[in-house]
């Protein structure tokens, strides 16, 4: 049975917090989602250029099974820094995996924590400063800011520098964000967040139409990146890691940290639903699996990953819709999929703006 969710966001997921923190100077900034008292977490890279931090330590291969925190970031290599931040947050209430005192010591002294935060990166260093790129100062207040209440989508903290549809280049891309959704089936809660900076279109999985991505040369329509390259346009040169769409899918169901990787796996589907291409050479493509247990039960793995699939194409497309237009000096302006006829999101569409 479905049931109507709270906030119809990430933080439907009991155990989870999500803030966000946005750099007023130039579009770039940082999302975490914070489970202090840990979550079971897996992970899959699907595209062939990632940036991320902790990830071999979610194979089930691997001992650790418990994350406290996921620090989605823009900002390209660099903003991996953002996650030192979040360490420092957890760090200074006492959450993390306890490491010490070593047998033998005086049972007087203070255990050792420390906080697991895998983390994920995205390149906007596009527009603006470059050297203006999430930090650790930016990680904490991505922390200060998180609560369990609807999470802000659009272009705020991981989404705030995105862009789509730059297969033909940065000047006939459009807005990327960030979305978020959840589904509650029988008791079990399955939700998405993620940050969509895709080097491919944005697609409506109902029906099969770009709703924001690539545009025709002259600005004022959608392309249809698909169609573009059946009938042999050639993309412009592609600067490897210049994309990337980063997720999080989580449950309050009971997962092994084998069960959360396979429902990462799963949630790329929803990636392949809602963007095209997708997982390409240029994009780092890397969804993250959170499973608090705070349902108290298990549920059918392949119902969840089903969900899972589900829940991450309807983010995918909150994203798109969520975001503003960018008017960026030295950069012609990118329209959002707002800026396009409401009604009519075909390769005939054309952005109000313009009328």
């Amino acid at each position: 049975m479905t049931q109507p969710p709270r906030t119809d966001s990430l933080t439907d997921v009991r155990g989870l917090r999500v803030g966000h923190h946005t750099d007023t100077r130039r579009p770039t900034g940082c999302t975490v989602i914070l489970t202090p008292d840990g979550a079971v977490a897996g992970v899959d890279v699907r595209g062939a250029a990632p940036g991320t931090r902790e990830t071999d330590l979610l194979s089930p291969l691997n001992a650790v099974d418990t994350v406290h925190a996921i620090l989605l970031g823009g900002g390209s290599a660099f903003g991996l820094d953002a996650a030192g931040g979040v360490m420092r947050w957890l760090d200074e209430r006492g959450h993390g995996v306890q490491v010490g005192p070593a047998q033998g010591h005086e049972p007087a002294r203070q255990a050792i924590r420390v906080p697991i935060v895998p983390a994920a990166i995205l390149f906007d260093l596009w527009v603006g400063d470059p050297t203006i790129r999430p930090d650790a100062a930016s990680g904490y207040a991505a922390c200060e800011a998180a609560s369990d209440a609807a999470v802000a989508q659009g272009n705020v903290g991981a989404g705030a520098g995105c862009a789509v549809g730059k297969l033909f280049g940065i000047h006939r891309a459009m807005r990327g964000g960030l979305g978020s959704a959840s589904l509650t089936v029988d008791g079990i809660t399955v939700a998405a967040l993620v940050a969509v900076n895709a080097i491919g279109d944005v697609v409506d999985p109902a029906t099969g139409r770009p709703i924001a991505g690539a545009r025709t040369p002259d600005g004022r329509a959608l392309l249809g990146t698909m169609q573009a390259l059946r009938r042999g346009d050639v993309p412009a040169p592609l600067q490897i890691g210049a994309a990337t769409t980063l997720g999080v899918i989580a449950t309050d169901a009971v997962l092994t940290k084998a069960q959360a990787n396979k429902m990462a796996q799963m949630a790329h589907d929803g990636f392949a639903r809602a963007i095209n291409p997708v997982h390409t050479m240029t994009d780092g493509d890397t969804i993250f699996a959170l499973a608090t247990g705070a349902a108290g039960r298990s549920a059918h793995l392949t119902l969840l990953g089903a969900l899972a699939a589900d829940v991450m194409a309807t983010a995918i497309v909150r994203a798109a819709r969520a975001a503003n237009r960018l008017d960026a000096p030295g950069l012609p302006p990118l329209p959002a999929a707002t800026d396009f006829a409401p009604d009519d999101h075909t390769n005939n569409s054309t952005p109000e703006t313009s009328r």
